[in-house]
């Protein structure tokens, strides 16, 4: 629509009550001049000019910003009310067969969401691919909202925007389908959700959807995945979700609901759903998910349409290496020749490409194709596909590199970030290098933590020292580069510099920070472990035991880094004349640990891999440590992070020497590590492989 006019005007309007007053104003200094003479005329011009040029300014048409056309209007250019958006589909609903949206059948859940609302102001619905989350929304926000104002942000950039226009309206509603879309640069923040309920009188309330698997990437065990200022945006996003009430919507629907939608039957959508809703979900049925799964593996036959299938395949191997955009026709056809080749090529018989394309994109059941094309010729996997199969391969090589070398340094930035989160360390070195030569100046931290990873302790520390001296930086961002700089001296074979080093950053800290924050006690971490590795195991054990307890008294709930402490108290504090106590300090350490945070978590696996029976260590060169916690340098502006895929334990292929206090990334597991400290003979059934 053209330019936005003052609010309630249509285009018409505007247009006219500018020109009306252009010719009111002529006319009325003609007349001036034809009736009047002499200072009159003079002055009467000058009044009536001043007049016309005020008024012409209140009246004339301005241009919407590109953040404000990017909200949700009706076609007089307002915010509509709830109930006036008619249409499922204009906020966010899946489309489904037929000219028109199924009936709607109420939830077990809507009660809960229209109660947290009204108490709480922020409410998330959580649940997989094509659960109903949508259209639940909806449909609360229409029939038990009407009269609000649906304030509907298009783009993460329209944020701000669409936070200023709720703040504006007395009542509104705030809708943020697939959150995960507006956390990030210029996203949603938990300031900007606070500032809703302190805007005066009136009630404005946040409603919003999140697929599971994104939602699972902010879990508090994810956090060690993330280093440096990744680490600090995944803090940032998450204190959004903090904010929010989390409701669960599960897939499949309950015996009540399933009544509720046979008193539908009449439409033949749902009556299509009802047989197959002791397997799948009504909503995920309507939306085609397991008939697009199906033609998926379906077509990798002979003579059917494999050429499909194989692009369909490189398409969602690219968002699991961690593209977010949509990838073009001409790369995609280039990306996907690989995986046909590899499943039988010309054996296959292979369709033509555009009939590959074709198929690929045919909506099923009219709602939506496997491929999703954005009409400029660039394309993107249906979101169903990419964490529901099973056992999916590691992404190939022959799919990274040709997709690192066609894609721009933003996209590398985020290539590389996930690569690192895999252990993939080489490739996100590649990536990181490219973003950071390309003028990602986020991509520089994380690519010194990477050389570091890589095997490269002394030019990792060369780089974040350069990084912290630089003038200018955030104070917190100067004492992430110092604590990671000191950390990579210490591997590179400096333990006493290290110990050094981690004085001065543990009392920065704790001036920066309050005593209890976990920077500081990670910084204390790393003080006391390189403290045991230069040869003071006393000291080390004495440290560790105070940091236990403060650990223990500040924060009681952090199951993770209170096994790991524990655990590093038993191994240094461990003599020949202790062993069969550390021992059994060490299975009683392993039972609880079993019990509070799981048999098959990392700190698990750590402290049992202690108790195996003692091997020759085995290292490969350059190998080195890496801390669980740090401090964090400002929010990375730009893509948010995305958490690594799960990988099981089998997956690795490399060793390296660690000391995190928490879970490593994907399969950096302790159990596959045989360290144990320097300069101290180690106990021959007791084994430090990271304190």
């Amino acid at each position: 629509m053209p330019g936005l006019l003052r609010r309630g005007e249509q285009p018409w309007q505007g247009l006219a009550g500018f020109i009306a007053v252009v010719v009111a104003g002529c006319v009325a200094i003609a007349a001036a001049i034809t009736w009047l003479s002499g200072p009159w005329a003079a002055g009467v011009g000058a009044a009536v000019t001043a007049v016309y040029g005020l008024t012409a300014e209140l009246f004339r048409p301005r241009r919407r910003s590109r953040e404000e056309t990017d909200l949700l209007r009706d076609v007089r250019g307002r915010i509509p009310r709830a109930r006036q958006v008619t249409r499922p589909e204009a906020a966010g609903v899946r489309a489904a067969e037929g000219a028109t949206a199924p009936p709607y059948v109420p939830r077990d859940a809507e009660q809960e969401v229209v109660l947290r609302l009204q108490r709480t102001g922020f409410v998330l619905l959580v649940g997989e691919s094509a659960a109903g989350k949508s259209r639940l929304g909806y449909e609360v926000a229409r029939s038990r909202f009407g009269q609000y104002r649906f304030v509907a942000p298009r783009t993460r950039a329209a944020v701000p925007q669409a936070v200023a226009c709720a703040r504006s309206c007395r009542r509104a509603v705030v809708w943020l389908d697939d959150l995960e879309n507006y956390l990030g640069r210029d996203g949603i923040t938990a300031t900007m959700l606070r500032s809703l309920s302190d805007s005066g009188p009136g009630h404005r309330v946040v409603l919003g959807t999140m697929r599971v698997e994104e939602y699972r990437r902010y879990e508090a065990r994810e956090e060690s995945r993330l280093t440096g200022s990744d680490r600090d945006a995944w803090r940032t996003q998450r204190e959004v979700l903090q904010e929010a009430h989390v409701i669960r919507l599960p897939r499949r629907w309950s015996e009540h609901e399933c009544r509720r939608a046979a008193a539908h039957a009449d439409d033949a959508r749902i009556a299509a759903a009802l047989h197959t809703c002791d397997r799948f979900g009504i909503a995920e049925t309507i939306a085609a998910g397991p008939e697009l799964m199906a033609a998926w593996q379906n077509a990798w036959a002979p003579g059917t349409n494999p050429r499909a299938a194989a692009l369909v395949t490189a398409a969602v191997d690219c968002r699991r290496a961690g593209l977010r955009s949509a990838v073009t026709g001409d790369l995609l056809q280039r990306l996907h020749e690989p995986y046909l080749t590899e499943r039988g090529g010309s054996d296959l018989r292979p369709e033509p490409l555009t009939s590959a394309f074709q198929w690929a994109c045919t909506p099923a059941l009219a709602t939506s194709g496997l491929l999703l094309h954005d009409g400029d010729g660039r394309y993107q996997a249906f979101d169903y596909l990419i964490n529901t199969p099973p056992g999916l391969d590691p992404i190939p090589d022959h799919l990274w590199n040709t997709l690192l070398a066609a894609v721009g340094p933003e996209d590398a930035y985020d290539l590389g970030l996930v690569a690192h989160q895999q252990a993939r360390l080489q490739r996100a070195i590649t990536a990181l290098t490219k973003a950071h030569e390309g003028s990602v100046a986020e991509a520089e931290f994380p690519l010194a933590l990477a050389l570091g990873d890589g095997g490269h302790p002394r030019q990792a520390a060369a780089r974040l020292r350069r990084i912290a001296e630089r003038p200018g930086n955030d104070p917190l961002f100067t004492l992430a580069a110092r604590h990671q700089a000191a950390f990579f001296t210490g591997e590179s074979g400096a333990a006493q510099q290290a110990v050094h080093l981690f004085g001065h950053i543990v009392t920065s800290a704790r001036t920066l920070l309050d005593a209890p924050h976990p920077d500081v006690l990670d910084a204390r971490h790393q003080l006391a472990y390189f403290t045991g590795e230069s040869g003071n195991t006393h000291a080390a054990a004495h440290q560790f035991r105070a940091l236990l307890n403060d650990r223990e008294r500040h924060h009681p709930d952090d199951h993770q880094q209170i096994i790991a402490t524990r655990r590093s108290c038993i191994w240094f504090a461990t003599r020949p004349d202790t062993l069969a106590e550390s021992e059994h300090a060490m299975h009683a350490l392993l039972d609880e640990a079993t019990a509070l945070i799981g048999a098959d978590a990392p700190h698990t696996l750590a402290i049992r891999s202690s108790l195996a029976p003692r091997r020759p260590p085995r290292r490969s060169p350059g190998t080195v440590r890496r801390p669980h916690r740090r401090p964090h340098p400002p929010a990375r502006t730009g893509t948010p992070p995305r958490p690594a895929q799960p990988l099981g334990l089998g997956a690795r292929t490399r060793r390296r020497r660690t000391h995190r206090t928490g879970p490593n990334r994907g399969p950096e597991h302790p159990a596959h590590r045989r360290d144990r400290p320097r300069n101290r003979p180690p106990p021959p059934a007791l084994r430090q492989d990271s304190p």
